[in-house]
């Protein structure tokens, strides 16, 4: 025999003999295994009804502490969901009082505009003087009263240009103020509770 088949040979032993014992080992393994179920059921059958009643007590302890803390969690959830529903609710209702006057407001701007353009007119005469100094008056009074609801108006004359308060008409050069300043007002502008409920119309300064 050469000494290559003599090395197979030897390789081939090997192999079967590794085999031999990896099924020893599986059979070993499985024997303690059923010794082991054995034991358990056998120790099971054993139990006392005292205590067969303690491992019952102890699993709907551990059951009732699952279902517990289940509920807990759910609890805290629906807390925090009714937590921030009831926040939403007083949001809404205490806008829905800020800003109950919104249309309202808008409509009588129209009014106080008209009043405002007839105080630009000159008075010659006394009666005109008169009845200026009526509207003025009349001006005064409706401005106070917006206000009491919080309405406020926006002249922004010689201000910085703000886009979320101002609405630029037009830009011109003016050597006589700084970039972005109101020179000119067209129409004034109106705050409720401090949202624009229309911006003040202006020229700015380039």
């Amino acid at each position: 025999m050469s000494d290559k088949d003599k090395q197979n040979q030897t390789s081939n032993e090997q192999e079967e003999l590794s085999e031999a014992q990896k099924k020893a080992v599986e059979k070993e393994v499985e024997n303690a295994v059923d010794e082991a179920l054995e034991d358990a059921a056998e120790a099971a059958e054993n139990l006392t009804d005292e205590e067969k009643k303690i491992l019952e007590l102890e699993k709907s302890l551990e059951e009732a502490e699952a279902k517990a803390a289940e509920n807990m969690d759910l609890a805290l959830r629906t807390k925090a969901e009714a937590e921030n529903i009831r926040r939403r609710s007083e949001n809404d209702v205490a806008n829905a009082r800020k800003y109950a006057i919104e249309k309202f407001a808008e409509e009588l701007l129209a009014v106080v505009d008209s009043i405002e353009q007839g105080l630009q007119a000159k008075a010659e005469s006394e009666e005109s003087k008169a009845l200026k100094e009526g509207m003025e008056l009349t001006l005064k009074m409706t401005l106070s009263t917006l206000n009491k609801f919080g309405v406020e108006q926006l002249d922004p004359i010689e201000e910085i240009f703000d886009p979320q308060l101002h609405e630029a008409m037009t830009m011109v050069p003016s050597p006589d103020h700084e970039k972005n300043t109101i020179i000119d007002v067209f129409q004034k502008g109106y705050l409720l509770n401090g949202r624009v409920i229309r911006p003040a119309r202006v020229v700015v300064a380039q």
